[in-house]
């Protein structure tokens, strides 16, 4: 589990995040939802210890992420960037096999144990016959499934993830969301993510936290707080909302 309480960040002089609450549990997906500027990807780089909140606490369980060494919190957290630009050419094997180092002792080798790991991770994401293709070479959905991997190799308990969905086309974005939703399911891992799609969240989150200018406007289980009149206040658009059975889908009013 890893939860915000109170969080607050300044920057450049300019309240980015102000009392942010939120908390994401084992063995669901909470979807961080908001436009942008809403300071989605600043709470991540705070969650992830990478930028450090003025006033407030984070907590992964029990422990305050401010008393964990960044190799204690490589065991238990890994994350999934908007942006990753390789300076190397690894191979999908040795990319996902750079998310054991936090396991190794410093200058210890990979062992077949390691490699056994990796190995069973490129099994379950499907990237076995990639597996000695080049990184850059391997399409955006196969991109994001590898760093999923690395992630993966890393055991962690927590997986954050911005806007994984965010260059993939409609057939990636729903398989790399199944994987996602079946990670949290089978391996109990805490599962964050932030998106830009509301009926993606409406499809695949357990929870929804709903940001708009670095305060939580709604937060709570999809059908309740994704809804016209929450997304209206997001986005500035009047929604219509369609419902199917269980199923639920927003659209905006053109005319």
């Amino acid at each position: 589990m890893i939860s915000a309480q109170q969080v607050s960040l300044r920057l450049n002089g300019r309240e980015i995040l102000h009392q942010v609450d939120l908390t994401a549990r084992p063995g669901e997906v909470t979807v961080l939802l908001g436009p942008n500027g809403s300071g989605k990807t600043t709470l991540f780089l705070c969650l992830s210890a990478q930028l450090t909140a003025e006033r407030g606490a984070i907590f992964l369980g029990e422990q305050d992420l401010r008393r964990l060494s960044r190799r204690q919190l490589a065991r238990r957290l890994a994350t999934v960037p908007q942006e990753h630009h390789p300076v190397f050419p690894y191979l999908v094997r040795d990319l996902v096999l750079l998310g054991r180092l936090p396991r190794l002792g410093f200058f210890a080798q990979p062992r077949g144990a390691d490699r056994r790991v990796v190995e069973d991770i490129l099994e379950l994401l499907g990237l076995t016959d990639l597996a000695d293709k080049p990184y850059t070479r391997i399409s955006g959905g196969e991109r994001q499934l590898a760093l999923i991997g690395r992630c993966l190799a890393q055991e962690p308990e927590i997986l954050l993830l911005d806007e994984p969905t965010s260059h993939l086309d409609l057939r990636n974005q729903v398989m790399v969301l199944k994987l996602l939703k079946n990670l949290a399911t089978t391996q109990k891992l805490t599962v964050l993510l932030t998106l830009h799609d509301p009926n993606l969240a409406l499809l695949f989150a357990d929870r929804v936290v709903l940001l708009e200018a670095g305060r939580v406007l709604a937060q709570g289980l999809p059908e309740d707080v994704v809804n016209p009149e929450n997304i209206k206040k997001l986005y500035g658009l009047d929604m219509e909302m369609i419902s199917q059975g269980a199923r639920r889908l927003l659209y905006p009013r053109l005319s």
